[in-house]
């Protein structure tokens, strides 16, 4: 019998390659995502007595929070270069290690403000909370949700203790009626703001630049490094900074 299958067989003769066409027309697949932030903030109310009026700051949320409420201080001068910006990852990482203990609504807050300048934790300090809307299942705000508070510095001039009212929303998406909806809690805010004990009146008054360099002095009140190398009141506790 033979033994057919120990037979070699011939290889089946290759097809002649040939370059595909290239079509006239493609359909590529697309993507796209839209990030929509809006902030609006007041000018600020001088207070007398900072200290107290500082401590006083949660409670100008009365009536508007829907949440706890997170006091952030400014950010001491190793951390000083943290910002909400991916693309730059020493700032991003600082950021992170600033706030890694924040409230997930805090986090929400500070990226949509600190991204749009609104708040700067340089000299800020801000109470901030849920005012309107809801929250996804990790605890960060939607996109027409709006979160803010208020947020004070220490007037470089007179070591007056300035204060703002300040919200902010978005994200991925755009709702029309968010901004009508911010500027009322925006007046709702003022107002009790303007009813604190320690308020003396509005005030038109620029907020102070933090320069560049190793930052200013040590606070000798609180002990706190200022980042601002030309403060003359710590942006902490608003003590006047000494100076040899």
């Amino acid at each position: 019998m033979p033994l057919e299958f120990l037979k070699r067989r011939k290889k089946a003769a290759e097809p002649p390659t040939s370059q595909p066409a290239v079509p006239e027309e493609i359909e590529p697949e697309e993507f796209e995502v839209r990030i929509h932030y809006r902030a609006k903030s007041t000018e600020g109310v001088r207070m007398q007595n900072g200290q107290a009026a500082l401590r006083e700051m949660p409670s100008m949320l009365a009536g508007v929070a829907k949440t706890d409420i997170d006091l952030l201080y400014p950010l001491p001068v190793e951390l000083s270069d943290a910002a909400p910006m991916i693309v730059q990852p020493s700032e991003a990482m600082q950021w992170l290690t600033a706030h890694q203990a924040d409230s997930p609504i805090a986090r929400h807050a500070l990226l949509v403000l600190e991204t749009l300048g609104a708040v700067d934790l340089a000299f800020d300090t801000l109470a901030v909370a849920l005012l309107n809307g809801e929250t996804d299942t990790s605890g960060y705000p939607e996109y027409n949700a709006i979160v803010g508070g208020v947020a004070s510095h220490w007037d470089e001039a007179t070591g007056d203790m300035l204060v703002r009212a300040v919200v902010g929303w978005g994200g991925k998406g755009v709702r029309g009626d968010t901004d009508r909806t911010a500027q009322k809690i925006l007046s709702n805010l003022l107002a009790n703001v303007l009813a604190s004990q320690y308020a003396i009146g509005m005030t038109p008054s620029e907020r102070p630049v933090p320069a560049a360099g190793a930052g200013g002095l040590v606070c000798a009140s609180c002990g706190f490094v200022s980042g601002h190398e030309r403060a003359f009141y710590c942006p902490k506790c608003g003590m006047r900074l000494l100076r040899g």
